[in-house]
């Protein structure tokens, strides 16, 4: 039996922090205290040292690129790079190569991941014009939800077709998540800037194609067909000020049929950045102003937005070095994400217990994920130790995504994971990923 006790940790879960113990057996945890002793000279002891023990986190948000674009990144290392940044659960976007938009293709995926994933992991089912017959045939209790494109993105998966979503919306009762731009709006405001600059158009104006109209719209269209239809709704990557008054926090989120995520870009940079980070902070939806970002900190902290995730999304340096309008949208996150969000508590803008709920608890209620996101007996031992006094800097030799560049580089944290536990295995300790794939298909509670 795998038995490993974590002593003296500042316990993070459901709001509080409590100091005590953690008796982790086999892949559970089954016990926690103010002090357990280790009645076995078989169990492994790990002392906390005062540090913070929170659930590792879960990102309802990413690509990672496998099948078919893994010389951006692929799932083993980019799930390495997750466990080594606290994230233990990933779910993963349906805009591969070949689109994962039937079952077959989807359970590839899965077959992949069981053989190669550092972390556990779930895969969405893409929807399309034309596979509304596939998309009902997903099984609701180990496939996370349906995604639909409702703009243009890496993989060109756009759902245009009114009826088609409104029978899809209509016919499942999994949940939907949706990329909200609307297209016409970004065509238009893209002919407009192509006449002014030619094919020269600067990174700058970025959010100015992509903008806070093309999101409104489209994010506003979504939750009308959801309430008309009754359709369990979430929304990915919010970006404007002006979405933030499409949603409430007046009902128990358990009781919420509209959800909203906002991703660690959107809550960072802001369009000034662009001068100086240019294409690699260039993301769909896309990066705003100032002003959005302080109303999108209110929403997340008013609970009006549920989930922090990450939309990670790796390019080549290569890729992201091309003229603007060839450089494709996204970047890496998952190794910094949660320690952003840290740096975010230690500049006063989010309780640690905040931090938990918003990218532990609050991503496994949503998906209603079996046994995960807490620090509860009887739940899978996903952990991670924090030091939130431990400075390191973003440099090249330690970024783990493939594509080995971060828009984090150069920059330095004042926290930094210590330790991360997938499934009860201790998976990164010592700054290092072991080569433990720990990683188990995320089941769900419906």
């Amino acid at each position: 039996m795998n038995r490993i006790l974590i002593k003296n940790a500042k316990i993070v879960n459901e709001g509080t922090i409590f100091e005590g113990d953690v008796l982790i057996e086999d892949d559970l945890i089954v016990e926690i205290a103010e002090s357990i002793s280790a009645k076995s000279s078989q169990c492994k002891i790990i002392d906390a040292e005062g540090n913070y023990l929170i659930p590792g986190a879960i990102d309802d948000q990413v690509h990672f690129r496998e099948p078919g674009l893994t010389y951006k990144g692929d799932i083993e290392s980019e799930s390495k790079a997750a466990v080594a940044g606290g994230i233990t659960s990933y779910i993963e976007q349906p805009n591969t190569v070949p689109n994962a938009v039937t079952q077959e293709i989807l359970e590839e995926k899965y077959k992949i991941a069981a053989e190669k994933s550092y972390a556990n992991y779930s895969f969405m089912m893409g929807a399309t014009n034309d596979n509304l017959e596939e998309v009902l045939k997903t099984n609701p209790k180990n496939v996370a939800g349906i995604k639909i494109f409702l703009g243009s993105s890496t993989g060109n998966m756009l759902v245009d077709n009114e009826a088609t979503l409104e029978k899809i919306f209509s016919s499942t009762p999994m949940l939907i998540a949706v990329h909200c731009e609307d297209e016409a709006t970004i065509k238009n405001n893209l002919e407009k800037y192509k006449e002014e600059f030619g094919e020269d158009v600067p990174v700058t104006v970025h959010h100015l194609i992509r903008s806070e109209e093309a999101c409104y719209i489209s994010s506003s269209k979504a939750i009308a067909l959801a309430k008309k239809t009754g359709a369990r709704l979430h929304i990915f990557h919010l970006s404007t000020a002006k979405e933030m008054d499409l949603f409430t926090n007046k009902i128990p989120l358990e009781d919420k049929k509209i959800t909203a995520e906002v991703c660690v870009h959107h809550l960072w940079f802001t369009n000034d950045d662009y001068a100086t980070k240019g294409n690699l902070i260039k993301w769909n939806p896309a990066v705003k102003t100032a002003n959005d970002r302080k109303v999108l900190w209110e929403a997340l902290l008013d609970d009006r937005i549920d989930v922090i995730a990450t939309d990670h999304a790796p390019h080549t340096l290569e890729e992201k070095k091309l003229p603007y309008l060839k450089a494709p949208s996204g970047g890496p996150l998952v190794q910094h994400a949660v320690v952003a969000m840290f740096e975010a508590h230690h500049q006063g803008k989010i309780s640690i217990e905040k931090i938990v709920e918003k990218m532990c608890h609050n991503p496994a209620k949503i998906f209603k994920i079996e046994k995960r996101g807490f620090i509860k007996e009887g739940y899978y031992a996903d952990l991670v130790i924090i030091n939130s006094g431990l400075p390191w800097s973003v440099k090249k030799e330690n970024i783990l995504a493939k594509c080995g560049w971060s828009p984090f580089e150069g920059f330095t944290f004042k926290s930094r994971i210590t330790h991360t536990f997938v499934n009860g295995q201790l998976v990164y300790t010592a700054f290092k990923v072991k080569e433990i794939r720990a990683g188990k298909r995320l089941l769900f509670d419906r």
